[in-house]
């Protein structure tokens, strides 16, 4: 059973809020709009952890202190969130005071302008009150998905649970929810393997190192399958955590978690490109006989960063073509004259020229939908893969000309 976006918040059941955690969030007084703009996710006890961060090798404070703290934990961490390596170090200290856990358990996140320090005694300041008012109601869920809000239009989170069978034959719960913020400067490179800040919470137990493979191989058909503008942050961050509290142990090879897993972070990583900044198209991108699944992401990354196929799209035009040039610069192995394209169930180009059943005011029109699939077939070997974008925009270049000023 699964709940997302799609749901609104009054609606989510407490039973789909993983055990184990406390939320909050409140006005610090870093957003000029005046809204909640400082949130904490505090775990009950120690939490097993799994994380990955931007592949940008410019990356934010807040970034490699969590990277520190998950080293000098083995993966144990409470959790929250900002700024500069001086500043958010004192925000975590400041924390762990106020939260009482170790410096080293606490994980920042943030966002913002690039190369803006963000103040830290702001954050310092409301602490306290934000401890009084944790909660672990949907209402304090709410608040916390929607204090991590900047471009974004609408709350992302995503939910799902199932059940377990003990030794007995008992059945157990295993919780998940889930809630993120991007909407531009979107293109994840996250390792191993506007911005993107995801939080994954269940309530399973599970060893750190166990958590880490799940979420890897999560994110691989997930998060980084999505791209608004082709622009990776230095910021984006995606963390797992685990707070045992429903009794469930999840260890290595469990099917049921990983796939679930998997659900929640495909179903947020949808929710960020359809409210990509400025857009007026979804476009669900299939790639399919590749030489290799490599191959294939490399054809729907370069399709998916063209501006001239991206503004194609916002111009409802069937212009095929660019969707050809991509895939010829893209680096996979192609025979141009073995490649097909079909615009839903429209077939466009047959062995890499004009299909004779192409009809182009049909295609037009199946263009203007808001969301659209595209399936290209390469006829080059096995290799496949999934890869969702947008169209590029006037109003996009108007939100990101101006960002700072």
């Amino acid at each position: 059973m699964a709940a997302d976006a799609s749901e609104t918040m009054s609606d989510i059941s407490q039973l789909l809020i993983p055990r184990g955690f406390r939320f909050g969030a409140t006005k610090a007084g870093l957003k000029a709009s005046g809204r909640t703009d400082f949130a904490v996710i505090v775990a009950d006890a120690p939490a097993s952890a799994a994380a990955a961060f931007t592949g940008n090798r410019v990356s934010a404070a807040p970034l490699q202190v969590d990277k520190e703290h998950l080293r000098a934990t083995g993966g144990r961490v409470c959790a929250v969130g900002q700024a500069g390596l001086d500043a958010a170090r004192a925000t975590c200290a400041a924390a762990a005071e106020v939260f009482g856990c170790a410096a080293d358990e606490v994980f920042p996140s943030s966002t913002g302008i690039i190369g803006v320090p963000l103040p830290a005694e702001k954050l310092i300041a409301v602490m306290p009150e934000l401890a009084a008012q944790l909660g672990s109601e949907p209402d304090h869920f709410q608040q916390v998905a929607e204090a991590i809000l900047t471009t974004d239009t609408v709350v992302k989170a995503a939910f799902l649970h199932f059940h377990v069978e003990d030794d007995q034959g008992v059945g157990r719960e295993v919780r998940i929810a889930a809630f993120c913020k991007g909407a531009g400067m979107i293109h994840p490179q996250l390792v191993p393997h506007a911005t993107m800040l995801v939080y994954i919470l269940t309530d399973a137990e599970a060893d750190a190192a166990v958590l880490q493979s799940y979420l890897n191989d999560a994110i691989e058909l997930s998060f980084n399958r999505i791209s608004v503008d082709g622009d990776t942050s230095t910021n984006d961050t995606v963390l797992l955590l685990a707070s045992g509290a429903g009794g469930v142990h999840i260890g290595a090879g469990h099917a049921e978690f990983a796939e679930a897993l998997t659900q929640v972070c495909t179903s947020l990583a949808k929710q960020i490109v359809a409210d990509g900044e400025g857009i007026t198209h979804v476009v669900e991108l299939r790639i399919d006989g590749a030489a290799s699944d490599a191959d294939a992401l490399k054809a729907a990354k370069a399709i998916a960063h063209s501006p001239l196929v991206k503004t194609a799209w916002a111009g409802c035009d069937p212009n095929w073509g660019r969707l050809m040039a991509a895939i010829g610069y893209s680096g996979a192995q192609i025979d141009p004259e073995r490649i097909d394209i079909w615009f839903g169930e429209q077939r466009i180009c047959r062995n890499g020229g004009r299909a004779e059943e192409f009809d182009e005011a049909a295609a037009h029109a199946y263009l203007r939908q808001r969301e659209f699939a595209i399936l290209i077939e390469l006829n080059q070997g096995e290799g496949k893969c999934v890869f969702w974008t947008t169209d590029l925009t006037a109003e996009y270049v108007h939100i990101n000309a101006d960002y700072s000023t």
